[in-house]
């Protein structure tokens, strides 16, 4: 209790909303790295068993937790007797849906990113207004010191919005890249599955 009590005499009246956007950005950064994690190696792990066992795998009972690969292929598998292009739309339509849970919480991140360092500012230009206002009801001589004092703690603010910003704008971006990359993946894989459905045999397939 302490420390938010320090922290809200140096950050002043934006020191709550701050502390806000910091927690968001500590929460979706430990989600989403968890979350891309566990689909990519899982992915992994269960592509590698799919070279090996083919339709026995894809047919297999999706009751325990499968990767995304697993459960495009058991898609595609279930309308087998739909043509090519029936398939392709379904499997356009599902990537669509797991695009957005792997995007889930980046644009959320980017909003912090961008609020961040605006309620900092907004801190400082407080902290700066509430320092001149003090400075002209008092009678006392003005000193660099006392200048030097108040500069520093309306400043603050814009220094803890940076800071917040900062990994929140690039966890954006970097999940946003991994997340493209594992759809990438997903897509090749879903379009070999579509095209072992159809009987055509590619290298490296079963």
């Amino acid at each position: 209790m302490s420390l938010l009590n320090q922290l809200h005499q140096q950050l002043g009246l934006m020191s709550w909303p701050l502390i806000l956007c910091s927690v968001i950005t500590l929460a979706l950064w430990l989600e989403r790295a968890l979350a891309l994690l566990w689909v990519s190696l899982r992915g992994e792990q269960e592509k590698r068993q799919l070279r090996r066992t083919g339709n026995a795998y894809i047919q297999a009972d999706l009751d325990a937790p499968k990767s995304l690969i697993l459960r495009g292929c058991h898609l595609l598998a279930q309308h087998q007797g739909c043509d090519k292009s029936t398939r392709e739309d379904l499997a356009s339509v599902w990537l669509q849906q797991q695009r957005r849970k792997l995007h889930s919480g980046l644009r959320v991140l980017t909003l912090v990113g961008v609020i961040s360092p605006l309620l900092g500012l907004l801190g400082t230009v407080l902290g700066l207004i509430e320092m001149f206002k003090s400075i002209g009801e008092s009678s006392d001589p003005v000193t660099p010191a006392l200048l030097a004092d108040g500069l520093g703690l309306a400043m603050s603010t814009t220094a803890a919005g940076l800071l917040i910003a900062l990994p929140a704008i690039a966890g954006a971006q970097l999940f946003g890249l991994w997340a493209d990359r594992l759809l990438d993946k997903l897509t090749d894989e879903l379009n070999q599955c579509n095209l072992h459905l159809e009987g055509v045999q590619l290298e490296g397939r079963p």
